[in-house]
């Protein structure tokens, strides 16, 4: 092999194993990390997980929300039971609502509101909450990629 054909090799593993190494979307959460997808601007969080059929395990969507207030979500046109996860700024677990059912009433569907304000909202698969025994005041920790910047 040429000289050049090594380097390019060379590169080209050492550009792939930076890949591989990148710091993804994660929480983690009662000892389990969790692969997340982020909804951080409106036009997301009202998406969410609207018309998905499934959630794959270990997997959830965390919103993130620019300042900590009572927040109420609702499961408009979602077809997964869902756990929803209420947090603080300081990541603290403030409220829970565990196995909330699919709706399909589209505006008539129910809210549910955290029992205290909120910064993030982590949603899984419903029974996650209780498979992790979680508890008000579990905290939650983020990947680098997900830290608020200053």
């Amino acid at each position: 092999m040429s000289l050049i054909r090594r380097f390019a090799a060379l590169a080209l593993t050492l550009g792939l194993s930076a890949c591989a190494s990148a710091d993804p979307n994660w929480v983690e959460l009662g000892g389990k990390r969790y692969a997340v997808e982020v909804a951080d601007d409106d036009a997301e969080r009202a998406r969410g997980l609207m018309f998905r059929d499934t959630l794959a395990e270990g997997t959830g969507m965390l919103f993130v929300h620019e300042r900590e207030e009572p927040l109420a979500y609702w499961m408009k046109n979602t077809r997964i039971a869902l756990d929803i996860l209420y947090f603080d700024a300081g990541l603290t677990l403030v409220s829970q609502r565990r196995d909330v059912p699919p709706c399909s009433a589209g505006n008539a569907c129910p809210t549910y509101p955290s029992d205290a304000p909120a910064r993030y909202v982590l949603e899984l698969n419903a029974g996650e909450a209780a498979r992790l025994q979680l508890s008000d005041g579990t905290r939650m920790r983020l990947s680098r990629a997900l830290q608020p910047t200053p």
